[in-house]
């Protein structure tokens, strides 16, 4: 911590305190301040540090603190204006504002001395000469909080028809004041379009936009415009999350998430900021944080998750239930303090409205990982609703109805068999009907149903139906095969398949019965094949194949309406398709799973086809066709609905934006990472299927522009991501591009960090040029946090990686990096001229061994624009080092020299360097007429256009660079001619 010793040493430990974070440790550090300056016996230093005081207070918790020293600015003022220099004086008149929302926001400050003080601002700022436009504002700010409408509205006309001033608040907290207005009075388009320029960021301060985002979030779920909710509390949430003084934004965030279906992420949110539930400095802050937290608790406790533990006050554990009520009563009490000071009961209304708010969406996904907040074992189906109420419908009508769903394949026929056998409960039933149910029962129990198919047959040949009592042994074989008995179930089967076949050929059953049995033993001899893997032997893949065209044989062409039939039929072409992809006939393969999902479909069982236009997907995208991989994974995702599972549906959706995001596409594609990432949440496989949807997320929002999006997202993936599960590939990837993120976000020492991490993960890989790129971009963003020594390592680094690789073009854009680093700092100047040299010699000595003409081209470019950037270097640090008349000439010389060479290289390359060219040639211009040689300037400046001429004769116009070029040569022009001009007027 920096001595304070004079006025100078003082200002510089305030400028330091205000880069410190929002909180009590900067507002301390303000009191030391106004110590030492009261010790410098400088009347402007009290007052500087005074007004530090009162602004590190504002933007903390602890604004009750903030009247104190405003009152002592004030009392100053009156006493002995002229200590005040014009910025302190304009200072002072601008915190009136604070002063009246600060009172304001204080239940304990009587409403009469409010409204005293706005009578004194608008005396203080007429005497000033200050238009009445922010004393207006202020009007209104307190007839909207106490729920005076009529005045409000006069005094929001009043606002905005009076003249802008330097007095009147930054356009970006205008119109957030006043599209908030709009929103309160139940007018959210009109809100929205107000904050446009602000949530575009078209007008920014210190607290815009963090505030109109997290003001718009309601507004826009309202609208159902929900992408661009979701878009809006990540951008907004990551700009409130570090800044302690905005608790009021916070809850607009946790309010969200406990309106859109996100409570476990509003949760997090609660856990972050525990300081936030008793902080006491900004009463009304506090209102709406704990009206919100109330909200959350209820919900919770209305989705049964009321006992569960949830972040609350230090000194105890709460439960959801009790921090409801603990919240609820803890705002109400602050809204009656309010009110009382009001004499209204407007505070208490709107708490109570806020805190009782309903859902308005069932979920909005995030993308950010989460953990579901009630628990979610399947989606919800469509489907008939079996009612086993005293009212339901009878035994007879429970029977039919699931017979209908069994005999047409329907996804709840398992569920309605239950349904009958509940109801069937104690009465005598038909061994046809034991049978059905005991055969359903089986099919749901998986491989713990063998006992019931068993009980299934005995009861169809108690009904007089063999061919049906043999394809329920069938079936037991299948579930016994499927459990890893494979050589006992196919030798068992032999029985049931000749009897059944003999049966059908005596007429005994039907087509249906042979089928199911024939097709059992099909699906055992396919599931020999599966176990075999990339061992099969030809002999097994020929007798399953076999068997598979024997059940297409039995059943092909004679389908009819039977549904059933059907089925058999299309899973015949996905088993040939299966048998085709194992003898390596991938377009085959592809066709028969094509033909299959076909079949289900005509069927009218669509969601049977979803297996198989998944695998055809996956043929697609082998076979280099990304568009029939796209065909396939929208048919998959549109026939399986609302039947299809949560982590289906998710691998569906990351399939999917996969391919998109190969061809392009990265808007759609970030649509279906984000469903993908949903719903492997909803599968409880956030940690792991998640993680690759967030990951892929965050990359395809980066070519969009939607940097704080992508990292709220990709520092959720890694949240997640392992390199003992996912790879380190995946867990660089998502540091490189997180780092690209923060980069275009300006936070360059974060950005550092995370390249810095994926290099030291790359640096064990045997190809080396991800490595080396990572080193450079840490080196990048590590200059640009100004940690000027740290990236002179990175790029030195760098720059060896390159030169191992033989990449002779990283080498030198290392160096010359390095030259400019060496250029910021006093201490290290020297060195930057002899690095950029030696990046000239790489260039040259590679040029010299380039192998091809391709070669010498790129080599070429690079020694001109490394011949360029030695000039503009030299000619900054000589204008840097001007001390004196003439100082500058040797650098300047020395600059041209090699913007000379910079020409001359480029030129050799011709019409393909044009560009780099003429803008050496004319920053050599500049530098002719700052070394007084206006006619070598002039030449430069005419030989640009020339070369623009030569180039508009033959392509017919030139384009915008080429504009852009001789607009410059003419500046030049112009500006030669008046310095001539203004040298002959001087001499005359």
């Amino acid at each position: 911590m920096s001595e304070i010793t004079d006025f100078d040493s003082l200002r510089q430990a305030m400028a330091e305190n205000s880069e410190r974070p929002e909180g009590p440790a900067r507002n301390a550090r303000a009191e030391q301040l106004l110590a030492e300056a009261e010790k410098l016996d400088v009347p402007l230093a009290v007052i500087e540090a005074l007004g530090h005081q009162l602004k590190v207070y504002n933007y903390s918790s602890e604004k009750d603190k903030m009247f104190v020293p405003f009152a002592r600015l004030l009392r100053m003022w009156d006493e002995r204006p002229d200590d005040f220099d014009a910025y302190e004086t304009h200072s002072l008149h601008w915190v009136f504002k604070w002063m009246s929302a600060g009172m304001l926001d204080q239940p304990h400050i009587p409403l009469a001395s409010i409204e005293k003080w706005l009578g004194e601002m608008e005396h203080r700022y007429r005497l000033a000469g200050h238009s009445e436009r922010a004393v207006r504002s202020a009007e209104f700010s307190v007839a909207a909080h106490v729920g005076d409408v009529e005045r409000a509205e006069r005094a929001y006309s009043a606002w905005l028809a009076a003249d802008r001033d330097d007095m009147a608040d930054c356009h970006a907290c205008e119109l957030h004041g006043q599209g908030w207005w709009q929103a309160e009075r139940g007018r959210d388009a009109q809100a929205l379009d107000l904050w446009g320029p602000v949530l575009e960021s078209e007008y920014t301060c210190a607290h815009e936009p963090h505030t109109a985002l997290a003001s718009s979030l309601l507004p826009l779920l309202r609208l159902g415009r929900l992408d661009e909710a979701r878009s809006h509390h990540l951008r907004g949430f990551r700009l409130v999350r570090p800044m302690e003084s905005m608790r009021g934004a916070y809850a607009d965030h946790v309010e969200f998430c406990a309106l859109s279906g996100n409570e476990a992420r509003a949760l997090e949110l609660l856990a972050e900021r525990p300081a936030y539930f008793t902080d006491a400095g900004h009463p009304r802050s506090r209102l709406d944080f704990l009206s919100v937290v109330a909200l959350l608790m209820d919900r919770l406790t209305e989705l049964g998750l009321g006992d569960g533990p949830v972040p609350g006050p230090a000194g105890r554990a709460w439960t959801a239930a009790d921090l409801a009520g603990h919240a609820r009563a803890e705002a109400l009490a602050l809204a009656a303090r309010f009110d009382a000071r009001n004499g209204t009961s407007y505070v208490t209304e709107r708490a109570r409205e806020r805190m009782a708010q309903r859902p308005l969406t069932e979920r909005l996904p995030l993308g950010v990982r989460s953990i579901r907040a009630v628990s979610t074992t399947a989606p919800v189906r469509p489907g008939p609703i079996l009612d086993e109420s005293p009212s339901a419908p009878d035994l007879a009508a429970l029977l039919a109805e699931a017979r209908r769903q069994s005999d047409t394949l329907q996804p709840h026929a398992v569920e309605a068999w239950a349904a009958v056998a509940r109801a069937a409960e104690g009465v005598e039933l038909e061994a046809r009907d034991r049978a059905e149910i005991a055969d359903h029962r089986a099919m749901g129990l998986g491989p713990e149903g063998l006992e019931s198919f068993e009980r299934a047959a005995e009861f169809y040949a108690a009904a007089g139906d063999p061919g049906e009592a043999l394809a329920a042994r069938a079936r037991a074989l299948y579930v016994r095969a499927l459990s890893g008995q494979v050589d006992e179930a196919l030798a068992l089967v032999a029985g049931p398949y000749d009897e059944v076949l003999a049966l059908y050929a005596a007429e005994g059953t039907g087509l249906r019965q042979t089928a199911s049995v024939v097709m059992a033993r099909a699906r055992i001899l396919m599931r020999r094949v599966h176990e075999a893997g990339e061992e099969t032997g030809q002999g097994v893949l020929d007798t399953a194949e076999t068997a598979v065209r024997e059940v297409a044989a039995l059943v092909e062409g004679r389908t009819g309406e039977d549904v059933q039939l059907a089925a058999r039929a299309a899973e015949t072409r996905a088993m040939l398709a299966e048998l085709a992809a194992r003898r390596g006939d991938l377009p085959g393969a592809a066709e028969l799973f094509e033909r299959a999902a076909a079949g289900f479909v005509d069927a009218g069982l669509p969601w049977f086809a979803v297996e198989y236009e998944a695998r055809l997907a996956g043929l697609a995208h082998h076979l280099g066709d990304p568009a029939g991989a796209e065909r396939a994974l929208r048919a998959a995702l549109e026939h399986g609905g609302a039947y299809l599972e949560p982590p289906g549906r998710a691998r569906l959706n990351l399939q999917l934006a996969e391919v998109l995001g190969a061809t392009g596409r990265p808007a759609e594609a970030a649509d279906h990472a984000l469903e993908a990432a949903h719903w492997a949440d909803e599968a409880g496989e956030g940690p792991e299927l998640g993680a690759w949807a967030r990951q892929l997320l965050g990359g395809f929002l980066l070519p969009q522009g939607r940097f704080a999006e992508a990292a709220e997202v990709l520092e959720s993936a890694l949240g997640d991501l392992r390199v003992e599960t996912h790879g380190d590939g995946a867990v660089v990837q998502t540091q490189w591009w997180l780092g690209d993120a923060l980069s275009e976000l300006g936070e360059h020492r974060a950005a550092a960090e995370r390249r810095l991490q994926a290099a030291d993960l790359a640096r064990h890989w045997p190809e080396q040029q991800d490595h080396a790129t990572l080193a450079h971009l840490a080196a990048e963003s590590l200059g640009a946090a100004g940690m000027l020594t740290e990236a002179d390592r990175a790029y030195d680094r760098a720059g060896e990686l390159w030169r191992s690789l033989g990449d002779l073009h990283g080498l030198v854009r290392a160096l010359r990096a390095r030259a400019w680093l060496a250029l910021r700092e006093e201490g290290t100047r020297d060195a930057a001229p002899e690095l950029m040299a030696r990046a000239v010699r790489e260039c040259a000595a590679a040029l010299g061994a380039a192998p091809d003409g391709e070669s010498r081209h790129a080599l070429t470019l690079e020694l001109g624009h490394t011949h360029r950037q030695f000039g503009d270097l030299l000619a900054r640090a000589a204008g840097g080092d001007e001390d004196g008349d003439g100082a500058f000439e040797p650098g300047f010389e020395a600059a041209l020299t090699e913007l000379t060479h910079a020409v001359e290289v480029f030129g050799s390359l011709g019409p393909a360097a044009l560009h780099a060219r003429t803008g050496a040639e004319l920053a050599a211009g500049w530098l002719e007429a700052d070394l007084g040689r206006p006619d070598a300037a002039r030449s430069r400046a005419r030989a640009v256009l020339a070369a623009y001429a030569d180039a508009a004769a033959e392509d017919g116009g030139g384009n915008e660079a080429a504009g852009l070029r001789r607009r410059e040569a003419e500046r030049m022009l112009e500006t030669l001619t008046e310095d001539d001009t203004a040298t002959e007027d001087g001499e005359a």
